[in-house]
Protein backbone atom coordinates (compact mmCIF):
# COMPACT_ATOMS: atom_id res chain seq x y z
CA UNK A 1 0.00 0.00 0.00
CA UNK A 2 1.23 3.50 -0.77
CA UNK A 3 2.02 6.30 1.63
CA UNK A 4 -0.93 8.52 2.46
CA UNK A 5 -0.63 12.23 1.60
CA UNK A 6 -0.18 14.33 4.71
CA UNK A 7 -3.43 16.16 3.95
CA UNK A 8 -5.26 12.89 4.66
CA UNK A 9 -3.61 11.90 7.94
CA UNK A 10 -4.88 14.59 10.31
CA UNK A 11 -6.74 13.60 13.45
CA UNK A 12 -10.15 13.96 11.79
CA UNK A 13 -9.61 10.67 10.00
CA UNK A 14 -10.10 7.49 12.00
CA UNK A 15 -7.06 5.16 11.74
CA UNK A 16 -9.15 2.41 10.16
CA UNK A 17 -9.90 4.70 7.21
CA UNK A 18 -6.18 4.78 6.46
CA UNK A 19 -6.81 1.64 4.41
CA UNK A 20 -9.31 3.38 2.16
CA UNK A 21 -7.18 6.51 1.84
CA UNK A 22 -4.15 4.43 0.92
CA UNK A 23 -6.06 2.71 -1.89
CA UNK A 24 -7.45 6.03 -3.15
CA UNK A 25 -4.01 7.62 -3.00
CA UNK A 26 -2.59 4.82 -5.14
CA UNK A 27 -5.43 5.23 -7.63
CA UNK A 28 -4.77 8.96 -7.86
CA UNK A 29 -1.05 8.31 -8.41
CA UNK A 30 -1.89 5.76 -11.11
CA UNK A 31 -4.11 8.25 -12.90
CA UNK A 32 -1.77 11.20 -12.64
CA UNK A 33 1.36 9.16 -13.46
CA UNK A 34 3.62 12.06 -12.56
CA UNK A 35 1.67 14.60 -14.64
CA UNK A 36 -0.32 16.10 -11.76
CA UNK A 37 -3.53 15.65 -13.74
CA UNK A 38 -6.81 16.59 -12.04
CA UNK A 39 -9.31 13.80 -11.50
CA UNK A 40 -13.06 14.13 -12.02
CA UNK A 41 -14.42 12.37 -8.93
CA UNK A 42 -18.04 11.42 -8.26
CA UNK A 43 -18.90 10.69 -4.62
CA UNK A 44 -22.26 8.90 -4.44
CA UNK A 45 -23.84 9.21 -1.01
CA UNK A 46 -20.93 11.43 0.00
CA UNK A 47 -22.75 13.05 2.91
CA UNK A 48 -21.06 16.08 4.44
CA UNK A 49 -17.82 15.63 2.50
CA UNK A 50 -15.60 13.44 4.66
CA UNK A 51 -13.93 12.18 1.50
CA UNK A 52 -14.90 14.89 -0.98
CA UNK A 53 -13.32 17.87 0.76
CA UNK A 54 -9.90 16.28 1.42
CA UNK A 55 -9.82 15.10 -2.20
CA UNK A 56 -10.67 18.61 -3.36
CA UNK A 57 -7.88 19.90 -1.12
CA UNK A 58 -5.53 17.70 -3.15
CA UNK A 59 -6.65 19.60 -6.25
CA UNK A 60 -9.33 17.35 -7.72
CA UNK A 61 -12.86 18.22 -8.88
CA UNK A 62 -15.48 16.38 -6.82
CA UNK A 63 -19.24 16.09 -7.33
CA UNK A 64 -21.17 14.80 -4.32
CA UNK A 65 -24.53 13.16 -4.98
CA UNK A 66 -26.43 12.99 -1.69
CA UNK A 67 -30.16 12.87 -0.82
CA UNK A 68 -29.91 14.75 2.49
CA UNK A 69 -30.25 18.54 2.28
CA UNK A 70 -28.72 18.88 5.76
CA UNK A 71 -25.67 16.85 4.76
CA UNK A 72 -25.20 18.95 1.64
CA UNK A 73 -25.42 22.13 3.70
CA UNK A 74 -22.64 20.78 5.93
CA UNK A 75 -20.66 19.83 2.83
CA UNK A 76 -20.87 23.36 1.45
CA UNK A 77 -19.76 24.81 4.77
CA UNK A 78 -16.87 22.36 5.06
CA UNK A 79 -15.78 23.12 1.51
CA UNK A 80 -15.94 26.86 2.22
CA UNK A 81 -13.91 26.48 5.40
CA UNK A 82 -11.28 24.52 3.46
CA UNK A 83 -11.22 27.04 0.62
CA UNK A 84 -12.26 24.53 -2.05
CA UNK A 85 -15.78 25.69 -2.92
CA UNK A 86 -14.78 25.98 -6.58
CA UNK A 87 -13.78 22.30 -6.68
CA UNK A 88 -16.80 20.77 -4.88
CA UNK A 89 -20.23 20.47 -6.50
CA UNK A 90 -23.25 19.37 -4.46
CA UNK A 91 -26.19 17.56 -6.08
CA UNK A 92 -29.26 16.50 -4.11
CA UNK A 93 -30.35 13.13 -5.45
CA UNK A 94 -30.68 9.48 -4.50
CA UNK A 95 -28.28 6.84 -5.78
CA UNK A 96 -30.94 5.46 -8.12
CA UNK A 97 -31.21 8.91 -9.74
CA UNK A 98 -27.54 8.88 -10.70
CA UNK A 99 -28.15 8.47 -14.45
CA UNK A 100 -30.23 11.67 -14.36
CA UNK A 101 -27.57 13.84 -12.69
CA UNK A 102 -24.26 12.53 -14.05
CA UNK A 103 -23.09 12.16 -17.63
CA UNK A 104 -22.14 8.62 -18.71
CA UNK A 105 -18.44 7.85 -18.86
CA UNK A 106 -17.27 11.10 -17.26
CA UNK A 107 -15.92 10.15 -13.80
CA UNK A 108 -12.28 9.10 -13.46
CA UNK A 109 -12.99 7.83 -9.94
CA UNK A 110 -16.35 6.94 -8.39
CA UNK A 111 -16.85 6.57 -4.64
CA UNK A 112 -19.76 4.55 -3.31
CA UNK A 113 -19.27 4.24 0.43
CA UNK A 114 -21.95 2.85 2.78
CA UNK A 115 -24.61 3.07 0.08
CA UNK A 116 -25.22 -0.46 -1.22
CA UNK A 117 -26.47 -1.47 2.24
CA UNK A 118 -29.32 1.03 1.96
CA UNK A 119 -30.60 0.93 -1.61
CA UNK A 120 -33.44 -1.32 -2.73
CA UNK A 121 -31.57 -2.79 -5.69
CA UNK A 122 -27.78 -2.84 -5.33
CA UNK A 123 -27.36 -4.43 -8.75
CA UNK A 124 -29.10 -1.47 -10.40
CA UNK A 125 -26.98 0.94 -8.36
CA UNK A 126 -23.78 -0.80 -9.47
CA UNK A 127 -24.90 -0.68 -13.09
CA UNK A 128 -25.36 3.09 -12.71
CA UNK A 129 -21.88 3.40 -11.18
CA UNK A 130 -20.39 1.52 -14.10
CA UNK A 131 -22.15 3.74 -16.62
CA UNK A 132 -20.99 7.05 -15.13
CA UNK A 133 -17.41 5.82 -14.71
CA UNK A 134 -15.01 6.57 -17.54
CA UNK A 135 -13.42 3.59 -19.34
CA UNK A 136 -10.40 2.54 -17.31
CA UNK A 137 -11.66 4.48 -14.28
CA UNK A 138 -11.86 3.16 -10.73
CA UNK A 139 -14.86 2.51 -8.49
CA UNK A 140 -14.32 2.52 -4.71
CA UNK A 141 -16.96 0.56 -2.80
CA UNK A 142 -17.30 0.33 0.98
CA UNK A 143 -19.93 -1.93 2.57
CA UNK A 144 -20.84 -3.42 5.94
CA UNK A 145 -19.48 -6.91 6.55
CA UNK A 146 -21.82 -9.65 7.74
CA UNK A 147 -19.05 -11.70 9.38
CA UNK A 148 -17.97 -8.82 11.61
CA UNK A 149 -21.57 -8.20 12.68
CA UNK A 150 -22.01 -11.86 13.61
CA UNK A 151 -18.79 -11.91 15.61
CA UNK A 152 -19.66 -8.65 17.35
CA UNK A 153 -23.01 -9.96 18.57
CA UNK A 154 -21.50 -13.31 19.60
CA UNK A 155 -18.65 -11.68 21.55
CA UNK A 156 -21.24 -9.53 23.33
CA UNK A 157 -23.07 -12.71 24.37
CA UNK A 158 -26.09 -12.03 22.16
CA UNK A 159 -26.13 -15.40 20.43
CA UNK A 160 -29.73 -15.24 19.12
CA UNK A 161 -28.93 -12.02 17.28
CA UNK A 162 -25.64 -13.50 16.02
CA UNK A 163 -27.55 -16.48 14.61
CA UNK A 164 -30.10 -14.19 12.97
CA UNK A 165 -27.32 -12.27 11.25
CA UNK A 166 -25.63 -15.50 10.21
CA UNK A 167 -28.69 -17.17 8.72
CA UNK A 168 -30.69 -14.29 7.26
CA UNK A 169 -30.30 -14.14 3.50
CA UNK A 170 -29.31 -10.46 3.64
CA UNK A 171 -27.30 -10.65 6.87
CA UNK A 172 -29.66 -8.51 8.93
CA UNK A 173 -31.84 -8.87 12.00
CA UNK A 174 -35.32 -8.91 10.51
CA UNK A 175 -37.56 -5.95 11.41
CA UNK A 176 -34.95 -4.55 13.82
CA UNK A 177 -32.00 -3.59 11.65
CA UNK A 178 -31.05 -0.12 10.48
CA UNK A 179 -29.76 -1.28 7.08
CA UNK A 180 -31.17 -3.53 4.37
CA UNK A 181 -28.25 -5.90 3.92
CA UNK A 182 -24.68 -6.80 4.82
CA UNK A 183 -22.16 -8.39 2.52
CA UNK A 184 -19.41 -10.98 2.59
CA UNK A 185 -16.36 -10.79 0.34
CA UNK A 186 -17.66 -13.49 -2.02
CA UNK A 187 -21.14 -11.99 -2.38
CA UNK A 188 -19.77 -8.50 -2.97
CA UNK A 189 -17.26 -9.53 -5.62
CA UNK A 190 -19.93 -11.60 -7.38
CA UNK A 191 -22.31 -8.63 -7.41
CA UNK A 192 -19.60 -6.30 -8.72
CA UNK A 193 -18.61 -8.79 -11.41
CA UNK A 194 -22.22 -9.09 -12.51
CA UNK A 195 -22.30 -5.35 -13.16
CA UNK A 196 -19.44 -5.57 -15.66
CA UNK A 197 -16.85 -4.03 -13.35
CA UNK A 198 -13.61 -5.92 -12.64
CA UNK A 199 -12.51 -6.31 -9.02
CA UNK A 200 -8.84 -5.42 -8.54
CA UNK A 201 -8.41 -5.12 -4.77
CA UNK A 202 -10.31 -6.17 -1.65
CA UNK A 203 -9.39 -4.94 1.83
CA UNK A 204 -10.87 -5.15 5.29
CA UNK A 205 -11.59 -1.84 6.98
CA UNK A 206 -11.73 -1.85 10.76
CA UNK A 207 -10.15 -5.23 11.51
CA UNK A 208 -9.94 -4.46 15.23
CA UNK A 209 -10.61 -0.73 15.47
CA UNK A 210 -14.27 -1.11 16.39
CA UNK A 211 -13.63 -3.88 18.89
CA UNK A 212 -11.06 -2.05 21.01
CA UNK A 213 -11.81 -0.04 24.15
CA UNK A 214 -11.11 3.65 23.66
CA UNK A 215 -8.05 3.53 25.91
CA UNK A 216 -6.34 0.96 23.68
CA UNK A 217 -5.48 3.53 21.00
CA UNK A 218 -5.10 6.53 23.26
CA UNK A 219 -2.82 9.38 22.22
CA UNK A 220 -0.85 9.92 19.06
CA UNK A 221 1.34 6.86 19.58
CA UNK A 222 -1.67 4.60 20.08
CA UNK A 223 -3.42 6.04 17.04
CA UNK A 224 -0.34 5.55 14.88
CA UNK A 225 0.08 1.98 16.10
CA UNK A 226 -3.56 1.18 15.33
CA UNK A 227 -3.23 2.72 11.87
CA UNK A 228 -0.12 0.63 11.19
CA UNK A 229 -1.87 -2.55 12.35
CA UNK A 230 -4.95 -1.88 10.21
CA UNK A 231 -2.79 -1.30 7.14
CA UNK A 232 -0.78 -4.46 7.80
CA UNK A 233 -3.82 -6.73 8.19
CA UNK A 234 -6.23 -5.19 5.69
CA UNK A 235 -5.40 -7.53 2.81
CA UNK A 236 -4.50 -10.65 4.82
CA UNK A 237 -6.98 -13.49 5.12
CA UNK A 238 -8.64 -14.19 7.55
CA UNK A 239 -8.25 -10.69 9.03
CA UNK A 240 -9.57 -9.04 5.87
CA UNK A 241 -12.81 -11.00 5.96
CA UNK A 242 -13.45 -10.29 9.65
CA UNK A 243 -13.27 -6.50 9.42
CA UNK A 244 -16.25 -4.25 10.14
CA UNK A 245 -16.37 -3.13 6.51
CA UNK A 246 -15.20 -4.49 3.19
CA UNK A 247 -13.50 -2.10 0.77
CA UNK A 248 -13.29 -3.05 -2.87
CA UNK A 249 -11.62 -1.24 -5.75
CA UNK A 250 -13.06 -2.18 -9.11
CA UNK A 251 -12.29 -0.95 -12.62
CA UNK A 252 -14.38 -0.32 -15.67
CA UNK A 253 -12.88 -2.12 -18.67
CA UNK A 254 -11.53 0.05 -21.46
CA UNK A 255 -13.92 -1.60 -23.91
Amino acid sequence: MVDIPKELTHTGHHPRMAVVWSVLSAEIERFAAGTGATLRILDVGGGSGGFAVPLAELGHDVTVVEPSANALASLRQRAADAGVTDRVRAVQADADELPDVAEPGTADLVLCHSVLEMVDYPDIALDALRRVCAPGGGVSILVANRIAAVLGKALAGNFPAALDLLTHVDGVIAARDTIKRRFETATLTALVGGSGLVTEQVHGVGVVGDLLPAAAAKGEAGTDALREFELATAARVPFRDMATHIHLLARKPMR
